[in-house]
């Protein structure tokens, strides 16, 4: 809606994994908010790509689309899209022309593969585009999609919560550890409360991931995709969860498969952590590319992929502790990434000590360390403390909202109100 009334508004590309729901979105933004929308699919119709043959009119391309649909398009309250453009590289460069000569059409391009096709097109329209990413649904938006809206809202504010509001979250997210926030999945669980029918639906989203790996690469790079994508569930059951190559293929080199790493970055089904060697503004410029953590778009992915029992979701604690808080550390990074919408890094010390993720704010840094059970130590947070003297130290864990003079904690489903804390 901000993209819609913005008079500076560029043709808007949608980012984000297979599966996550753009096209679905797109749809209803079409329908509800135009009287006029236009669908062009060039994956499901790969005739559309004769519209881009030759000269790239926007004027062309809009009277042969009106001609191929049998009516007139203006642009008055009209949207149109451009779904799976990754397929026809000839439209992803006609909106760097609609853009310059007919700015008053509306159109939001997106592609399961888009990422990943963007960097082996030169005529990309740099600077002409405005991006949107979208992800798997955060605990908030999983919250409401089944029934828990007041929850939701009260996520917003970082406060102390009654035992059984807290329990009662605890116990909630646990649950969406185990589905996740993909679409599809929570929509037929909200329908038909079958845990089992969950997860084979899960594993027809991996099965489909899988056969990207192999039509969008080369034989080569599909292999390495592949094993690189096996093995990241492996990285985060580790206790230290830095990412090895060694743990891929032994006597795998970083030179090999840095672009399949890259590759499963561009389509949005991983997630990069950097380690940095100082909090210091800019934080980017103390990032030391060489290491780094890997984490999946969504735990209920990830718990497909480490074939795990729903038997595990009765159990107080089992499924934070499981595989040393590889679920834990991994939702706190997605729900992070949704909520600031910047890079991530981490932080250690000689090996002596390690926080998941400092990330910067404005003029500030900041640093949260993740916990999977209530231990109070706070060794490591204190150690960068003595380091970098931050305002505020965070920590998330299983246990309920404090906060005392610079240190705060945060539970574990209440990483949405992190914003309210952030001092500038």
């Amino acid at each position: 809606m901000d993209w819609k009334i913005n008079i500076r508004r560029k043709p808007l590309l949608l980012q984000g994994a297979r599966q996550v729901g753009k096209t679905w979105l797109i749809n209803e933004f079409g329908k509800n908010e135009y009287s006029n929308y236009v669908y062009l699919n060039f994956e499901q119709s790969p005739n559309l790509k004769s519209l881009f043959t030759g000269e790239l009119s926007p004027s062309k391309i809009i009277d042969n689309i009106g001609l191929l649909l049998s009516q007139k398009i203006v642009a008055e309250n009209t949207l149109i899209c451009f779904d799976e453009i990754q397929n026809c590289p000839e439209a992803l460069t006609s909106l760097k022309y609609f853009q310059e000569q007919a700015p008053d059409f509306q159109i939001i391009a997106a592609g399961s593969l888009l990422g990943v096709s963007l960097g082996k097109t030169s005529s990309f329209p740099v600077g002409k585009v405005n991006f949107l990413t979208l992800y798997p649904l955060s605990f908030a938006e999983y919250l409401e999609a089944t029934g828990e809206s007041l929850l939701a809202e009260k996520l917003l504010q970082a406060e102390n919560l009654p035992d059984i509001l807290h329990e009662k979250l605890i116990d909630v997210l646990k649950m969406y550890f185990f589905l996740g926030g993909m679409p599809e999945v929570v929509n037929d669980y909200v329908q038909n409360r079958d845990i089992q029918a969950a997860r084979a639906t899960q594993n027809d989203i991996l099965q489909a991931y899988q056969r990207d790996f192999s039509k969008y690469t080369d034989p080569t790079q599909a292999i390495r995709v592949a094993e690189i994508w096996q093995s990241v569930p492996y990285q985060l059951a580790k206790e230290n969860k830095k990412f090895m190559y060694n743990d891929v293929k032994s006597n795998a080199r970083a030179s090999a498969y840095q672009q399949s790493i890259e590759w499963l970055r561009n389509a949005g089904l991983i997630h990069v952590v950097n380690h940095i060697r100082a909090a210091k503004l800019p934080i980017s410029g103390y990032a030391d590319y060489s290491k780094f953590k890997v984490y999946i778009l969504d735990t209920g992915l990830l718990g497909a992929l480490l074939n795990l029992s729903s038997d595990i979701i009765l159990k107080p604690n089992a499924l934070f502790m499981e595989y040393n808080g590889a679920f834990v550390e991994n939702y706190a990074c997605l729900e992070l990434l949704k909520v600031l919408g910047q890079d991530l890094y981490y932080w250690t010390s000689e090996r002596e000590a390690e926080v998941d993720f400092v990330f910067q704010w404005e003029n500030s840094i900041y640093p949260l360390e993740v916990k999977s059970g209530t231990n109070r130590n706070t060794k490591s947070l204190r150690s960068y403390a003595d380091k970098f003297q931050p305002t505020l130290l965070m920590r998330t864990s299983p246990r309920n909202f404090i906060k005392s003079e610079e240190f705060v904690n945060l539970p574990l489903y209440g990483l949405l109100g992190i914003k309210s804390l952030l001092v500038n």
